[in-house]
């Protein structure tokens, strides 16, 4: 299959019709400096990797990654492969390690492990890029939630609610926190697609959009990620995206987690990463998937803590002195409990702007299982386990789906 576009060097002249696609294209796939970087490893479409995975589409990118979708030519399935970005050989990787000590034996939880690893050459001496042969899944929710509006797809959404908890339970359970639990970690099931051949996923999926990368020290493309149908999807809800996962009781140097609306307050005062923040971070994913908006506004450090603040109270007096975010400096009003704090937007009021409307009675349930979560010190909160047991979240969760 020929590429959408045929440029062969990025310094070439374009008309305006390739101008247009070349900026439609960037604008939606990875930093191209990366590459220049020789942080991620070029790739282009067709390319074959350790003699058997043939690249076929691009599914998407993060920090640490690019992730394909290959066809495995020995076992003749689909496969994805995520591709982490360079790093020194013999360089422990968090997903490597501890996915492989404590999850390969859970293969039937929805906790989404790679069953093979191997190894490219970087553009850097001495590193390489780890390869990790995962399951193909589908659309992440992040890409999925605005096509599931809270009138007509409640359902959905809280499946997808109640099967992320049972997952975070079973990882917990392992003794893993996740770190980085955010609606891109988590992903729809996707149909098989082992029958068809590469002129049929096409059809399916598109044929792939991209542009040759020009002068690096192999041969790529940028690619724009494909969107997967909704025909193609699956109600299962599967978690992955363990690139920052430790061992319960780890310290860490990276203490606050991005996006910064998911991350424990706590994080933000030199807290390391730990069960009770993944949990924090699973309700704000919650509830956003309940109000259909995101229940924390504003980015960074100061804005997010001035709307906790505005919203569930002061900061614990023993947290003052403690605040870190990059350069941004912490406000000492948010942690002097003699000032009387000004609520400007509650629970209850975030509760009451949902669309839909829901009754007053369903309103004080929702805030109720909230606030099980949402509350500043780390050992007040529910654990998962806890919340799946709990009769104000059974309750919730049943007006939406069946539980059993």
């Amino acid at each position: 299959m020929e590429p959408a576009i045929a440029v062969s060097s990025k310094d070439e002249e374009w008309d305006s019709d390739e101008l247009e696609e070349h900026d439609e294209i960037e604008a939606n796939s990875e930093p191209v400096d990366r590459y220049d970087s020789k942080l991620y490893y070029p790739l282009t479409i067709g390319e074959v990797l350790d003699k058997r995975y043939k690249i076929v589409h691009k599914l998407g990118w993060g920090g640490y990654s690019t992730v394909w979708m290959a066809h495995d030519t020995r076992e003749g399935k689909y496969v994805a492969l995520k591709i982490l970005t360079s790093a020194k050989r013999g360089h422990t990787h968090g997903e490597s390690d501890v996915i492989n000590e404590r999850l390969q034996g859970r293969r039937k939880s929805n906790l989404v492990t790679y069953h093979k690893m191997f190894e490219l050459p970087a553009g850097k001496r001495s590193h390489v890029h780890r390869v990790l042969v995962l399951p193909l899944m589908g659309p992440n929710l992040d890409q999925t939630c605005l096509e599931m509006p809270t009138s007509t797809h409640m359902h959905y959404r809280m499946s997808a609610a109640w099967q992320l908890l049972l997952s975070l339970k079973d990882l917990h359970k392992a003794k893993i926190v996740h770190r980085d639990l955010n609606p891109g970690a988590v992903m729809w099931g996707m149909k098989s697609l082992d029958e068809y051949d590469t002129t049929a996923i096409y059809k399916h999926l598109g044929q792939p959009r991209q542009f040759d990368l020009g002068r690096l020290w192999k041969r790529g493309d940028l690619v724009k990620p494909m969107t997967i149908p909704e025909t193609l999807r699956e109600d299962n809800i599967y978690l992955g995206d363990f690139g920052m996962a430790i061992k319960d009781d780890t310290a860490v140097t990276t203490k606050v987690q991005t996006p910064t609306r998911f991350c424990a307050p706590e994080r933000f005062h030199k807290a390391d990463p730990s069960f009770a923040s993944d949990m924090w971070s699973y309700m704000c994913i919650f509830a956003w998937l309940y109000l259909g908006f995101h229940p924390v506004r504003g980015r960074g450090g100061v804005q997010i803590m001035s709307d906790l603040v505005n919203t569930l109270g002061l900061l614990p007096e023993q947290w003052h002195g403690y605040f870190k975010y990059y350069d941004e400096q912490g406000d000492d009003g948010w942690y002097d409990q003699s000032r009387v704090p000004v609520e400007h937007e509650t629970l209850m009021s975030k509760v009451a702007r949902r669309q839909p409307a829901v009754s007053q009675e369903e309103q004080e349930l929702v805030v109720r299982v909230f606030e099980k979560v949402f509350c500043y010190e780390p050992t007040y909160r529910w654990t998962a386990a806890q919340l799946l047991e709990d009769p104000d979240f059974i309750d919730l969760m049943g007006r939406y789906i069946s539980i059993s």
